[in-house]
């Protein structure tokens, strides 16, 4: 293909990925009331627990906030309706230029990337609530806690897009070593870093006194970070038994190889 024809292809692929953008944005945009009450939901619980009267989101910012606010909603769930469509277009776009292997591999990390992500954001969805409650119980006694709609918007996709962010962790250890970037090795031996990175992560993400929450969601991500070493061993392995040079690499320039 020339590089006009290029182009050409580029576009198309992206007028069909925002084609399938604008058309499932407008189911978020007629289930907003149903998904900012899901939103909003840790808010009035805490109203409920604590008993304040006043817990909730406010428009206030701007007139427009209340249309700003629901159009963000609407394209952020036609992003994640539409995301089988606009990467498969990515995927189309990339497979003409890959080998038969470098598909295959590239299948498999996509395959492996998916449910790990929605796994995190699986797991921001349950620590939300708990998070909300123990910063809004920093409020003093007798005052009103109104959140800016937009401002609380970004603070929850924003914590759900950091734990499925997270759990890609060993997406791209296993990619790195793959690369022969990142041994096994080397990451065996910085697992006491690897923990301090994790907890330090946990404890911004999650600012629990008490620090049970920061454990618990410290585990997970830990846990994915010693089977990242796994599947890289397992890699390292068979990359080694299909090098050649393996039975005498190690030998001295004075000993006989088994050629």
């Amino acid at each position: 293909m020339s590089l006009a024809d290029h182009f050409r292809e580029l576009r198309n692929r992206v007028v069909i990925a925002s084609l399938g953008v604008l058309v499932l944005s407008v189911v978020g945009w007629y289930v907003y009331a149903d998904l900012i009450g899901l939103l909003i939901q840790p808010l009035k619980d805490v109203r409920d627990a604590s008993g304040r009267e006043i817990v909730n989101i406010n428009f206030g910012a701007s007139i427009t906030q209340p249309f700003s606010v629901q159009l963000k909603v609407a394209i952020f769930v036609g992003i994640v309706l539409s995301s089988p469509i606009w990467i498969w277009q990515i995927w189309g776009f990339l497979m003409p230029g890959l080998t038969k292997k470098e598909r295959r591999i590239a299948l498999a990390y996509f395959c492996a990337a998916v449910p790990l992500f929605l796994a995190g954001a699986a797991l921001a969805a349950w620590a939300i609530p708990r998070t909300v409650a123990i910063l809004l119980s920093f409020t003093p006694e007798g005052a009103a806690n109104l959140q800016d709609a937009m401002t609380y918007l970004n603070f929850v996709l924003y914590f759900i897009l950091a734990f499925g962010l997270a759990f890609l962790m060993p997406v791209a250890l296993v990619g790195l070593n793959q690369l022969k970037i990142l041994s096994a090795r080397v990451m065996i031996k910085g697992w006491r870093v690897a923990l301090m990175i994790i907890l330090i992560f946990a404890a911004f993400v999650t600012p629990d006194p008490s620090a049970w929450t920061m454990i618990a969601l410290s585990i997970p991500v830990y846990i994915l970070y010693w089977g990242a070493i796994g599947v890289s061993v397992v890699m390292e392995r068979r990359r080694a038994k299909k090098d050649p040079t393996t039975a005498w690499k190690d030998l001295s320039p004075d000993e006989a190889s088994p050629l």
